[in-house]
């Protein structure tokens, strides 16, 4: 039998002393025991509940007669073909409409978050925080469209005499909002809710961070080529699917306690075919240059075009095969696009290191005791739930390309170098002209 251990400085049946209440506050901070705890001491009530079937009746009569397992598993894959339709329709209709559809995820996901701090700390009736959350909301986005827009449309905006000034008091501007939300969250604070207060002021920056952050760092990607948007996002649908078909056929193997029902053999089988799906179709959309040019703004049409000519990048190479793989496959030389060396280094992430973003999701959502975030696609959950791994593929994508591919633009430095003054021009043009000079380029282009 087990022994009944009392703590010292605490008589039976008695009131518990400061610093053994101090303690077990502090312990409630940490892991799934505290937000049940936290919520049903400090703030009433119980944590929010797994959400209900939310199965459109269509498909619940239709699929009636099988087991729950195989009626999840038809009801994933019928709204994942659904899904994935609308994707192909949004790249169809071209690079505005994609912006569009990250700024409606972006706020989705946003509220879905803030949603739940709401209902578990029970925060409706805090005075202005509700407005508050969303005020901060405009101002990141303020900010941050504001710096993308001053970065590729210049032409624009400098023959805007408004968006001049927005642009060259920008930063200022948007401190200054800033500032002002952060004055009417001090005047908001009340005696009574202190802590609260402040634990909903943390959770909406996080949730900046985490949301806001990410789709900007998806809107840079785009501007650097539709490939750089569609590839790594299509890797990580990819391997959603392959992973859960894997493990659904053949998973026997617990892979993390985050989430029980993801398997090794799941993790595994996503891994491959993701890197051979990643293959197959950075091969297909390196021949179009609809997919491989950056996007720009045309000054003269105001509208976005995506035609240049392709880089070393999306051109066919000749490469060597090492002579261990030689004997395998019989041949000695393939030719492929650079960019499809670079999709293996996008898959792998998205199979072995974006799962983390999902398991980072799992635990938030058993922290506070919910099976999903919303109920706004069946059998899926919410839109965060789909974009958990999407978030943490964008940062790693926006790195990547600035590590590795990005090089200085020469078109920017022209447009900035137009708006400089007449003797600004004509200083950097002297310096630039006995630069050449010195290193006998000029005198051959005059020769020439």
């Amino acid at each position: 039998m087990s022994e009944l251990r009392q703590r010292p400085g605490r008589e039976p049946g008695g009131a518990r002393d400061p610093e053994e209440k101090e303690s077990e506050s502090e312990n409630k901070l940490d892991g799934e025991t505290a937000s049940d705890s936290e919520s049903k001491s400090e703030f009433g009530g119980s944590p929010p509940v797994p959400t209900s079937d939310d199965t459109p009746e269509v498909l619940n009569r239709a699929l009636s007669n099988l087991s729950s397992r195989w009626k999840n598993w038809w009801v994933r894959g019928i709204l994942t073909l659904a899904m994935i339709t609308f994707f192909f329709i949004i790249i169809y209709l071209g690079p505005m409409v994609l912006m569009t559809i990250v700024m409606c995820v972006q706020i989705k996901c946003f509220h879905e978050i803030i949603t739940i701090g709401y209902n578990v700390y029970h925060s409706y009736d805090l005075p202005w925080f509700r407005t508050l959350s969303w005020y901060f909301l405009l101002c990141v986005n303020y900010f941050f469209y504001g710096e993308t827009v001053t970065d590729y449309f210049f032409t624009l905006v400098q023959r805007e005499e408004p968006l001049r000034i927005l642009s060259k008091y920008h930063r200022f501007i948007s401190f200054a909002l800033y500032l002002t939300g952060f004055c009417m969250f001090v005047l908001s604070l009340v005696k009574k809710h202190y802590r609260l207060q402040f634990y909903m002021f943390g959770w909406t920056h996080v949730t900046l961070l985490i949301v806001v952050t990410q789709s900007h760092l998806i809107i840079h990607n785009l501007f650097e080529g539709m490939i750089w948007f569609i590839v790594p996002i299509s890797c990580v649908i990819c391997n959603d699917i392959m992973a859960y078909m894997f493990g659904f056929f053949f998973g026997r193997t617990p892979l993390i306690k985050l989430s029980p029902k993801k398997t090794w053999e799941g993790f595994i089988g996503g891994f491959f075919a993701t890197v051979l799906f990643g293959l197959l179709l950075s091969y297909v959309m390196s021949g179009y240059r609809c997919f491989t040019c950056p996007v720009e703004f045309n000054n003269d049409t105001n509208s976005f075009t995506v035609d240049c000519e392709p880089s070393e990048l999306f051109q066919l190479q000749e490469y060597n095969i090492p002579l261990v793989l030689q004997s395998v496959v019989g041949w000695k030389t393939v030719r492929m696009y650079p960019f499809q060396i670079h999709s293996i280094a996008l898959s792998t992430f998205a199979s072995l290191i974006g799962p983390f973003g999902g398991f980072f999701a799992s635990g938030f959502k058993r922290a506070f005791k919910i099976k999903d975030f919303a109920n706004t696609i069946p059998g899926h959950g919410g839109i965060m739930d789909r974009f958990d791994c999407q978030y943490l593929m964008a940062t790693f994508v926006n790195v990547y390309i600035a590590s590795f591919i990005r090089g200085p633009n020469p078109s920017k430095l022209i447009q900035q170098f137009l708006t400089l003054r007449p003797d600004q021009q004509l200083h950097i043009f002297n310096t630039l002209k006995a630069h050449l000079v010195d290193k006998g380029m000029l005198g051959s282009l005059e020769d020439a």
